[in-house]
């Protein structure tokens, strides 16, 4: 058990921490506001395309950069609350500093030092996240569309959303902890904080949009940010530091795997962006990246907020990127590795306290002796997939023993029938 001392110490640190980044709002601030897509929209349809005209506000973190600087240099890296502080406040430095270079090519080096680059392979040496999206691509590019079912096809607006989302969180928290929201001026579909998510008004979203915002934003980012409230000793449990930001989507994304609210289009739309990412960083402007989303089936809209997320905070011209979507893939199968490996290990408990706040994978591991002495407390609200461990252990199990199958030595062609013997 770590001593009282160390303790106060680093719950000191923390505290710091938390009041430097304060203002670090990294996707706020990088992010454009609606009147660039109206504008946008409005010269692609007189035939006057250009690139979108995008200033950013001149920020100065300077103060809150040696705080952060002077937290790391505190912190004892022997220590696992030590080490957390010391990686998060680095983590929160470089995304000052990326805040800081927005609009310029050095936002982009910024970013690839939070998020990587889609290049860079998946856990376990294995192939590239830009490998895997196209993987997912071309297998819903060839998927026949016609064998969605029409009930998945009907549009909901979000008025209507937000009423069914909002009834949903009702019974999960057994009241209003969570508060749904119309806003016009979002240009993501959604976006989920502490005790509100926001929907963009106008919008039209499906079946699987209100599972996904049920189990990605709501059940996952949401709900750790509360649990992370509720820790009296690390209040930046509740922060999604860049450095979570893998583990976080990650564990957001498996939570729609695993509850079935995840399909195939779901999966292309997180790849395309992954692609996308990789063409920015290899020359490719605005202007051609809202053009492959177009091509790969999105609607106008739909095309130039994918192309944003490449390019918020950076140049337009071609060669740079926001990398942020390059974590996806990388962090669902980095999560999906990790409950392979709790379940192996018999410790499906690290499974548990990821939702105790917003932590990394390593994270969850090294502060397995700080929730058992109680340091950490558990979270107190868990997905009910989550809760289910007999159900959750049955899945991994299987996923063990299925990932032996060679898929390449499998044949369902039919055999031919025998020949007949030459009559005498």
């Amino acid at each position: 058990m770590a001593a009282a001392p160390d303790l106060a110490h680093h719950a000191a640190l923390d505290e710091r921490m938390v009041r430097a980044a304060r203002g670090i709002r990294l996707l706020a601030l990088a992010s454009w506001p609606a009147s660039v897509q109206m504008e946008f929209l409005e010269r692609w349809h007189r035939g006057q395309a250009a690139l979108p005209a995008v200033s950013y506000l001149r920020l100065d973190f300077g103060d809150a950069r040696r705080e952060l600087a002077a937290v790391a240099a505190a912190a004892d890296p022997d220590h696992p609350l030590g080490l957390y502080l010391i990686e998060s406040a680095e983590s929160w430095n470089r995304a000052a500093a990326l805040l800081e270079s927005l609009g310029t090519a050095q936002a982009c080096a910024e970013s690839v030092a939070l998020f990587g680059r889609p290049d860079q392979p998946l856990p376990g040496d294995g192939p590239s996240t830009r490998e895997a999206a196209r993987h997912f691509i071309q297998i819903a590019s060839d998927l026949d569309h016609e064998l969605i079912a029409p009930e998945e096809q009907v549009p909901v607006s979000a008025t209507a959303l937000a009423l069914q989302l909002q009834s949903d969180l009702d019974d999960f928290f057994d009241g209003r902890v969570i508060t749904v929201e119309l806003d016009p001026q979002l240009i993501a579909k959604a976006a989920a904080g502490a005790t509100r998510i926001r929907l963009r008004a106008g919008a039209a979203f499906s079946d699987y949009d209100r599972r996904q915002l049920f189990h990605h934003e709501a059940l996952v980012h949401s709900l750790t940010a509360l649990n992370g409230r509720g820790q009296p000793l690390l209040r930046s449990l509740a922060l999604a530091s860049p450095r979570v930001t893998a583990t976080q989507e990650g564990l957001a994304t498996f939570a729609e795997q695993i509850t079935g609210s995840i399909d195939i289009e779901r999966m292309k739309r997180i790849s395309m962006r992954i692609e996308a990412v990789a063409m920015a960083l290899e020359g490719a402007d605005f202007l051609q990246v809202f053009r492959y989303f177009l091509d790969g089936g999105q609607n106008e809209a739909e095309s130039f907020v994918s192309a944003q997320r490449v390019f918020r905070g950076v140049p337009l011209t071609g060669g740079s990127a926001f990398t942020k979507d390059a974590v996806y893939l990388r962090g669902l199968i980095g999560v999906h590795t990790f409950f392979r490996y709790a379940l192996q290990q018999d410790r499906l408990r690290l499974c548990r306290w990821l939702f105790a706040g917003k932590m990394t994978l390593r994270d969850a591991v090294r502060f397995e002796p700080l929730f058992l002495d109680g340091t950490l407390v558990p979270p107190r609200w868990l997905p009910p997939w989550v809760q289910r461990a007999n159900g959750l252990a049955g899945m991994l199990a299987f996923s063990l023993f299925a990932n032996r199958i060679r898929m390449d030595r499998i044949d369902y062609q039919p055999m031919r029938a025998p020949a007949k013997p030459a009559a005498p």
